[in-house]
């Protein structure tokens, strides 16, 4: 399937792709939107030659937008929202890490069943390591699924916890944020139209005051909001997130939200400030594991989500608060999100459990995978922790390395896995108040088409 050079890529492409120069000419969209795309993500994430791997990344990137699956931010749907023009709709970002052309199409399906509107296709920091999904990857991939899938309209992007290490910022600030400023870069120029900037690893609670404990916070995120304006295509607004606590720390409170975004305006002046604030309630990234594995229950305090999205757009005008760390919580709590006016909720281990542990994945795969990080990630293992827990909180790290091996599984188990992947995204649309949504998403997003060069 792999690609010898670029005269193959147009002989393939003859009768359903012809590029002119910067733009593509669609000649045939069955073809398009089937066998040619299929070959074309394998070679925009397995192929070795650069070259030969960034044209078929440009040229799905191009031919979506020419298909209408248009790059966009979902900026002007958030301030409707902070607006009170609507209210109990709580978007998912979902993060997919593995499978993802895939799990793209599983997802697109859901929404065409229950005409669901925005959905965020996302990637965090940490992920893009672990994962081998570079942002270039991850784009072009998503866009593959919502071009097989046959989808049309905005198709949102989202830079997750684009995070700044906090030791490595005490150590040394400009390396840091330097590092996070090029990972910014990257993803604006892959079509990342939405970044949550988050800084909450800065919150010093030791100050004495809160203004103090988020100072940091707002004046580094700020700065990389600022960045992110400088950058973004013509016509486009970068929606950007801020945070005001670290999922799996403290609870968050008002009073932290409003030191915070009255800081953040103080330093942001007339730029455009953030359209929605995540802050924590409980939760935990991937959820605790018990010592035989299973997830144990937590105690989210939904009062912190209802009272900092009604401050978000009562005093502030933004879309609302957020909610991470949430897909592994029991399925009564998520139409909770809707009910407390939730902007936004972030959704990924849940689904990653699903690959593991909904009883398609060859044993012999997950035996290997987890001989991997016994060989690889001894170091991470905590003292008393059982072989359970360990693989529990380190096998999303064995998603890169078996990458091409999880996606050359046979057909039928691939199908498996996304039809069950499926079932959980139309339960999760339904709960958060997302089915019948594609008309709000229409009315307030209007996307920007950006073209970009080919490589």
């Amino acid at each position: 399937m792999l690609f010898a050079s670029m005269d193959e890529i147009a002989d393939f492409s003859a009768g359903a792709v012809r590029q002119e120069g910067n733009r593509v000419h669609i000649e045939n969209e069955g073809q398009a939107r089937g066998p040619w795309v299929d070959r074309m993500v394998y070679n925009a994430v397995f192929q070795t030659d650069e070259a030969i791997r960034d044209r078929c990344r440009w040229l799905i990137r191009t031919t979506g937008q020419e298909l209408g699956i248009i790059l966009a931010s979902i900026q002007d749907l958030y301030m409707a929202k902070g607006r009170g023009e609507y209210r109990n709709v709580c978007v998912p970002a979902i993060n997919i890490r593995t499978l993802t052309y895939g799990t793209v199409r599983a997802i697109f399906r859901s929404m065409e069943i229950g005409d669901v509107g925005p959905v965020l296709f996302e990637v965090a920091r940490s992920e893009i390591g672990y994962t081998f999904q570079r942002p270039a990857e991850y784009g072009a991939t998503v866009m593959a699924g919502a071009i097989r899938a046959g989808y049309k309209g905005p198709l949102f992007v989202q830079g997750d916890h684009f995070q700044v290490n906090a030791k490595k910022y005490a150590a040394d600030p400009e390396a840091e944020k330097g590092v996070v400023k090029d990972l910014i870069r990257e993803a604006i120029a892959a079509g990342f139209y939405n970044i949550d900037v988050d800084t909450s690893t800065l919150v010093d609670l030791d100050q004495p005051t809160i203004e103090e404990q988020q100072r940091l916070n707002y004046e580094v995120g700020a700065e990389l909001t600022r960045l992110i304006r400088e950058l973004e295509p013509e016509g486009v607004t970068v929606s950007v997130g801020g945070e005001i606590g670290e999922v799996g720390g403290k609870n968050s409170t008002v009073e932290e939200l409003r030191a915070y975004m009255g800081g953040l305006a103080s330093e942001l002046g007339d730029s455009a400030s953030i359209s929605k604030i995540s802050v924590q309630t409980g939760t935990s990234h991937g959820g605790v594991p018990m010592a035989d594995g299973s997830v144990a229950q937590v105690a989210l305090d939904f009062d912190v989500l209802r009272d900092c999205s009604a401050a978000s757009v009562e005093e502030f005008g933004i879309g609302g608060a957020v909610q991470h760390g949430a897909s592994t919580l029991p399925d009564e709590a998520f139409h909770r999100f809707a009910e407390c006016d939730a902007a936004e909720v972030h959704l990924a281990t849940g689904f990653q459990n699903i690959i593991y542990d909904g009883g398609l994945m060859p044993p012999e795969l997950k035996a290997d995978i987890y001989q991997w990080i016994d060989d690889n990630l001894a170091g991470e293992r905590k003292e008393g922790q059982t072989d359970e827990q360990f693989h529990y909180k380190t096998r999303k790290k064995g998603f890169g390395p078996f990458k091409q091996q999880l996606w050359d599984l046979p057909v039928e188990i691939r199908d498996g896995m996304m039809g069950q992947l499926q079932a959980k995204f139309m339960f999760l649309f339904k709960q958060l108040g997302m089915n019948d949504t594609r008309k709000l998403m229409d009315k307030y997003i209007d996307p920007v088409r950006v073209d970009v060069p080919c490589p």
